[in-house]
């Protein structure tokens, strides 16, 4: 066992809480619902990035490569200053969601380059322009562009084409889980020497917001470079600094004058530091050296094409400390941390691809956030403080006044989506659990708990509109990282893990149940699924034209949420027989939801369409006959996520189990024949429950493979190629409603514009259907093969169309023939400057012809999939067998 799984023991064991401190800070508080008390909800305008600096948070807190403890109560974080722009760089910048053409988007270049799990050692990089940064350039360009433009970033202004920038390289270390070292290690990359104001930030989030806490915690200067942290609760931290650096203080409080025009409560302003560095303003600084908020200034020059260090430490013992010592700590760390990813990647031998995956795991590390939101707290104001408008308590989630979340929580990113997301979160703990299954397990959990989850049993979707509604992916998830788990366990499952979830998800399936199948037909009608504009029209307000929508991807997602259900109950038999009458449950509920998708409600239409061969929506409207809306889209694929292949040994003892079996094949052979082969066992005495037989499953497959329907070089489009000269319309209440084939950015203000379904290709949706796919192999074997591309004449099995499928999602971001990034485009800085090239994104989204990353730049979250996609499918080792043509790829 390498050091750092001995640190993620002894965290769990808590001998040591060695993830206490991590980077729990998100890079953009400013323009989040928490932070947001406007009567009409409108958070990006109600606390804009010019007012950030300014403006003391009540909900979380935010920084340049922040680091805090897990309760954010003491928070670190990098600024600096290039001696040009209107205000130090403290924080992240972007566009709103009403001032990007597509959305919200991050206007920065930084990247996730490495971290453990306990967080022991971190690293990231921040490239800073030399000249003034571009924010208006930014806005103006961005606000000019239309929706058929693509989005305008910081690398399009030209600012870095001269080199005329800074690589920031910020780095944390742990030498024991409160004593930390961090590191900035600043690269001049210009041809002239360049000065830069660097400053290490300490401050307290204000926590006295309340006025429950009798004593306020404080900074104060010990020596010339020295500072010590106090708080009633916390006691005492102590922050050395190398060299001498100019210790500035002064308070975490609001400059109410210059946001709101009315006078200044506090003495000593947030922005205090700001306005001394750039104005040389020291009218807020506190002249005693104390305060809430401090930095240490540093003023250095830089030669051309050479870099400088400014270093810190943080002990909790006051001591005498040789910061000589830091680089040896810092040494050590990464040592460990290549030990630990050399276990963990030991079999994959591409260098590149290992580069790639521990990027990937960096930024699901980096993604982690301290989140605090009690929606009772927020409706209602502190006590004794401002009231929020009597309108907020109907509008958005009022209806939450339970939630309290106070946890460290995996977010999407830490900039446009600085909240979690529930199934991001699912998808997010599948590359987790190789690091930490701990984590991932409680991160599963937690959204199942009483302060998260409705009393009703809906999951909060996310912090925009919990009220929403993502595809039920929770019960995958967890079983998936329950396999995980066991298989680095040596066999031993976490069946108590397990055991929590299935009654809590039982709660989630009955709401669901109750909510979305409003005929008692088992069909569902989710709403948009987070599947956004994929459709039409949103699908969450079909109720605007008077309608109602029969959805193929809710109807089958519920299947799959059936089967998962089936199978953690079947699972939990291993210890407990008793689970095989929620076994028999769920059995019934998954034959019947097969039933109604091949006979709605008697009415002789099916959300199959023997024409098409395909799966479509059916939209009811008044009096008129159900029709099928022909959108050939993701919605017609997800039937074949609900698969499960089972073998004999797991259910032959359950006796109360395999009588009901008998009794649906043998008293409703009608369902029992809709769903494949049951009765037939193949591969290794498996049996298989699947939506798709045989017919029905080559034709989805035949549109999947196919190049001029759904399949990319880079993947599974989010919708078929087809709709490029084919585009599907319907009039509703007069207006035209159509979707195109769409490979790139949203076209659509649908969303606010910054999201697309209808082209581009979607990790998580991908990794299902190679998920779906290995299934399916589990139980045929070598006896299924599928042609593979449509068309080519080839014949391989399912498992390695699922291996061939990842490797077109890898090639995204490994380098082709060419030597390029499918996942830069056609950037040539990015492509082939050496301080660009083999520094990645993980986008949220990717173009569907020619692999360029698209929409939320640093949303490693889900396309962090990638990671698991590595360590699953390299090496790769086939068999040829005679009678299949298997395809390779170099």
């Amino acid at each position: 066992m390498n050091i750092e799984r001995l640190r993620l023991k002894e965290d769990q064991d808590r001998v040591k809480h060695w993830k206490k401190w991590g980077p729990y800070l998100t890079e953009r508080q400013w323009g989040t619902v928490r932070e947001d008390y406007s009567a009409d909800g409108s958070a990006w305008e109600n606390v804009t990035h010019e007012d950030a600096r300014s403006k003391a948070y009540r909900w979380g807190e935010e920084g340049l490569g922040g680091f805090s403890d897990h309760k954010q109560k003491l928070c670190l974080a990098w600024a600096f200053w290039n001696g040009k722009d209107p205000m130090i760089k403290e924080r992240l910048f972007g566009l709103t969601g009403n001032q990007g053409n597509h959305g919200e988007d991050v206007k920065e270049l930084y990247y996730y380059l490495d971290s453990t799990p306990t967080h022991s050692y971190m690293k990231m990089l921040y490239k800073y322009p030399q000249h003034e940064f571009p924010y208006k350039d930014l806005e103006d360009e961005n606000s000019r562009r239309g929706k058929l433009d693509p989005e305008y970033e910081l690398i399009d202004t030209g600012i870095f084409d001269k080199d005329e920038y800074f690589d920031i390289f910020i780095e944390y270390a742990k030498e024991d889980f409160e004593d930390i070292v961090s590191r900035a290690t600043i690269h001049n990359r210009s041809n002239q020497d360049a000065t830069i104001w660097v400053m290490p930030t300490i401050w307290f989030r204000k926590t006295w917001f309340t006025g429950h806490e009798p004593f306020l915690p404080k900074l104060s200067k010990k020596s010339d470079n020295q500072i010590q942290a106090f708080s009633p609760k916390s006691g005492n931290f102590h922050f050395y600094f190398d060299g001498n650096p100019e210790l500035l203080f002064c308070d975490n409080e609001t400059n109410r004058e210059k946001l709101y025009d009315i006078g200044n409560q506090k003495k000593f302003l947030k922005d205090a530091i700001n306005d001394y560095v750039v104005e040389g303003k020291t009218k807020h600084l506190n002249p005693d050296n104390f305060g809430t908020k401090a930095a240490g200034l540093y003023k250095i020059v830089i030669p051309a094409g050479k870099s400088e260090v400014v270093t810190f430490r943080m002990k909790r013992k006051d001591s005498l400390v040789n910061m000589e010592e830091c680089d040896e700590i810092i040494k050590n760390r990464i040592h460990d941390a290549d030990e630990f990813y050399l276990d963990l990647q030991g079999h994959v031998t591409d260098e590149e691809l290992r580069n790639i995956q521990r990027q990937a795991y960096a930024g699901m590390m980096w993604g982690k956030q301290f989140y605090y939101y009690n929606v009772e707290r927020w409706l209602e104001g502190d006590p004794g403080r401002y009231v929020p408008p009597v309108e907020r308590k109907k509008g958005r989630n009022h209806n939450w006044r339970h939630l309290q979340n106070y946890d460290i929580i995996s977010m999407p990113d830490k900039w446009e989506y600085p909240w979690y997301a529930a199934w991001d979160l699912a998808f997010h703990c599948i590359p987790i659990a190789r690091m930490d299954p701990k984590f991932a397990k409680d991160q599963l959990l937690v959204l199942l708990s009483e302060w998260y989850m409705h009393p009703n049993g809906q999951i909060p979707a996310y912090e925009w509109n919990f009220n929403d509604v993502n595809p039920p992916i929770h019960a995958y998830a967890i079983q998936r990282v329950f396999q995980i788990d066991r298989k680095m366990n040596g066999g031993m499952g976490d069946f108590e893990f397990l055991e929590r979830a299935l009654h809590k998800l039982m709660l989630n399936f009955t709401w669901w149940v109750n909510q979305k199948d409003s005929d008692g037909q088992n069909i569902f009608e989710g709403g948009f699924l987070g599947l956004d504009n994929v459709s039409l029209f949103d699908r969450s307000h079909v109720d605007q034209f008077g309608a109602k929508l029969e959805q193929a991807d809710a109807t089958s997602w519920m299947a799959m949420f059936s089967l998962n259900m089936l199978r953690i109950s079947l699972d939990l038999c291993e210890k407990n027989k008793v689970y095989q009458y929620t076994a028999t449950k769920f059995l019934e509920h998954f034959l019947y939801i097969a039933g109604a998708m091949n006979n709605i409600s008697g009415q002789n239409i099916s959300l199959w369409d023997d024409e098409d061969n395909f799966f479509y929506d059916v939209l009811h409207i008044d009096d008129k006959a159900p029709k099928r809306m022909k959108v050939r889209s993701i919605v017609g694929l997800i039937p074949l996520f609900a698969v499960e292949p089972i073998k004999e040994e797991m259910y032959e003892n359950l006796t109360e189990f395999k009588q009901r079996l008998d009794f649906f094949l043998k008293e409703k052979p009608k369902l029992a024949s809709l769903v494949s082969n049951w009765i037939e066992p193949g591969k290794d005495k498996r049996h298989l429950f699947s939506l798709l037989r045989g017919h029905r499953m080559k034709s989805l497959l035949n549109k999947l493979l196919d190049p001029e329907e759904f399949l990319s070089d880079y993947g599974i489009r989010s919708v078929s190629k087809y709709h490029k000269d084919h585009p599907y319309s319907m009039k509703l209440n007069g207006e035209k409603h159509t979707v195109k084939y769409t490979p790139g950015e949203s076209d659509t203000r649908m969303f606010g514009g910054n999201s697309n379904w209808r082209g581009p290709i979607w990790f998580p949706i991908n990794w299902l259907i190679m998920e779906s796919l290995k299934k399916f192999n589990y139980y045929y074997g070598g006896d299924f093969p599928i042609e593979y591309p449509t068309g080519s004449g080839k014949f391989i099995t399912l498992d390695i169309i699922a291996k061939e499928l990842s490797l077109r999602n890898i090639d995204i971001f490994k380098r082709n023939q060419e030597g390029k990034r499918p996942v830069f485009g056609d950037n040539e800085k990015m492509q082939n400057d050496p301080h660009f090239r083999d520094y990645i994104l993980f986008f949220e989204y990717f173009h569907g012809d020619n692999g360029k990353g698209l929409g939320s730049s640093h949303q490693t979250g889900w396309t962090g999939l990638v990671a698991e996609m590595i360590h699953k499918y390299f090496p790769r080792e086939e068999k040829v067998e005679d009678e299949v043509v298997t395809l390779f790829r170099s």
